[in-house]
């Protein structure tokens, strides 16, 4: 029976395919006394057979979607379900003890597991332990009958259906199967819907209902543009969302055309439209899109892709291989933005009761400082092969800044000293915290650039966790009073003759554009996917009208709401 879902249309675009639901089945069971125990053996033998078949077709998909390397993870836990150490254990545990298959396994299995997580010291041995878990619940799902849903497996195309995403979910997805996503969780910035919106996946999140109300193979519409999500839909409703994904695939050949055209206003302003990236493997995604910058590039990454802190040299060539591709484009990278829900397995983090109020980013940096200066150093060295930024996150205070600025500088002169060559580097900061936002006048005097990252700074300012379904609804972008906030910032960056920048999500939303623009926000950085459809947004756009427009909003809106359809109003080119 058709059903409408409402959520939160978090990446752009039209899906209409049989729902794959990418949910955690029931893998509970119950311990039983047998009478027969070559058949518990069997069934055992036979779970093994099965999960390592399945593996191989895991691994192959992989290595064709995701390369050699990331594969292997794969391999390894074919190896794990060959080991005869461990399956000689949980035979002779169905021998002796006379327990079920289910049993046997999951006790031999758990011992591995605890095992592996006392080695505190070893990372290695510790993530046997999360690989043997994996292996145990595949292995499980086979002896249940129960059917353990995985992305690599999808053979034909399907909208996922999931209660939430994880970046490393996403990064499964083979793009030509996987035509839309759907969650239960997450907003806009969330991670799954900036990853989606990086592999162009139309989404929508934050639906509360959709794992319960949309069952396996079931037909599904996914509406990327206005949220809704149409369970079993009648032919009329595919014929028409068939037409409306036509038409929008035909803006977006209208949007590809504009690929290596200036950012021009209708009254020939030129800002600059960036992208935001987490590692070099994004920048044909930026190449693809026509990006005339990099405005964020989240270096985190390089810390949480590895098992040790990246050396030197190893971030060297990830900055010099981005900045090398920009040519003379500016790259702004943000130093490691380390804690809240990033965390660093070699890098142990206190404990603490609000992570993302707590010790993370600069403030690490500047605890830490060896490894912040190993991470300058690669950056000054890079710098001479481009056009290098550099910034500083969560920077709440002044003193903050010059204590960075200056660890930067005796880096810098160091390397001159040694005869190394470093570029012309432009230093700024992230305002990401109210209080550096209400600041900015005395920031402005001291940084090269300002760049604002709007998914903190409105969640910070609103008090509510981006995160938290239950406050969601006070994630507003366009609340007046984020908007004053903002347009301080520019303002005090261009009376002392500085740039202003935004890295958030809402440097691409299409409300927010008209706003930005009128502000004269001077950088606009946003997922590569949402670079050409920006411009053509702004290439009918008058900046003087729409100053006016902020003008009458910042003065005159009391609500998120309000603004909003202000916006709508004053700007016929938005299609809501």
């Amino acid at each position: 029976m058709m059903k409408t879902i409402k959520g939160i249309a978090a990446s752009d675009g039209i899906a209409i395919a049989p729902a794959f639901r990418l949910v955690e089945p029931n893998l509970s069971f119950e311990q039983r006394t047998i009478d027969d125990p070559s058949q518990e053996i069997d069934r055992i033998n036979a779970a093994l057979e099965a999960s390592k078949k399945e593996l191989e077709i895991i691994k192959q998909k992989a290595e064709k979607n995701l390369g050699t390397e990331e594969a292997q993870v794969f391999e390894a836990h074919i190896t794990i379900l060959s080991d005869p150490e461990m399956i000689k254990q949980i035979t002779t545990e169905i021998q002796d003890k006379l327990v079920n298959a289910e049993q046997a396994l999951a006790d031999v299995t758990d011992s591995y597991i605890q095992l592996f997580q006392a080695m505190d010291d070893n990372e290695y041995m510790k993530q046997r332990a999360s690989d043997v878990a994996d292996v145990t619940k595949r292995v499980m799902s086979h002896l249940l009958g129960v059917e353990l849903p995985d992305p690599a497996l999808i053979d034909h195309e399907v909208v996922i259906i999931a209660h939430d995403l994880t970046p490393s979910d996403t990064a499964q997805f083979d793009t030509n199967l996987v035509k839309g996503i759907v969650a239960d969780l997450g907003g806009r910035t969330s991670h799954s819907a900036i990853m989606s919106r990086t592999l162009e996946i139309p989404a929508v999140v934050g639906s509360e209902t959709a794992t319960n109300d949309i069952k396996e193979d079931i037909m599904v519409i996914v509406d990327g543009l206005t949220g809704d999500v149409i369970v079993d839909p009648n032919d009329d409703q595919i014929s028409e969302y068939r037409q409306k994904q036509t038409k929008y695939l035909e803006e977006k050949a209208e949007w590809q055309k504009l690929k290596t055209k200036q950012t021009t206003s209708a009254d020939g302003k030129h800002p600059i439209l960036a992208a935001n990236i987490g590692t070099p493997k994004d920048m044909d995604g930026v190449l693809e899109n026509g990006a005339e910058g990099i405005g964020l590039y989240r270096t985190e990454f390089l810390y949480m892709d590895s098992n040790e802190l990246p050396s030197e040299d190893d971030q060297f060539k990830a900055y010099k291989e981005v900045v090398e591709k920009m040519g003379d484009k500016p790259v702004v990278i943000r130093t490691m933005d380390i804690g809240g829900d990033k965390k660093l397995p070699y890098l142990p983090l206190p404990e603490e009761m609000n992570p993302f109020l707590g010790y993370r980013a600069i403030r690490i940096s500047l605890d830490k400082d060896d490894i912040f200066r190993t991470q300058l150093r690669a950056l000054l060295r890079a710098s001479s092969f481009g056009n290098l930024w550099i910034m500083f996150p969560m920077i709440a205070t002044l003193n903050e800044f010059r204590s960075a600025k200056k660890i930067y500088e005796e880096e810098r002169e160091k390397l001159i000293n040694s005869g190394v060559k470093v570029g012309d580097i432009k230093l700024g900061i992230m305002i990401e915290i109210p209080a550096a936002a209400v600041l900015a006048d005395k920031f402005a005097k001291e940084v090269d650039f300002m760049s604002i990252g709007t998914n903190d700074l409105i969640q910070y300012s609103m008090a509510a966790d981006r995160g938290n379904e239950c406050v969601s609804y006070l994630y507003q972008p366009y609340n007046p009073s984020i908007l004053r906030l903002i347009k301080r910032v520019i303002d005090y960056c261009h009376l002392e003759g500085k740039i202003a920048c935004m890295c958030g999500e809402m440097a691409g939303d299409q409300i927010a554009v008209p706003l930005l623009l009128g502000m004269g926000l001077d950088e606009f950085s946003m997922s590569a996917t949402s670079i050409l459809r920006t411009r053509s947004l702004i290439k009918d756009l008058d900046s003087k009208k729409m100053a006016e427009l902020v003008n009458k909003v910042v003065n005159e809106a009391e609500t998120n709401e309000q603004v909003r359809q202000m916006v709508i109003d004053a700007v016929p080119e938005i299609k809501d």
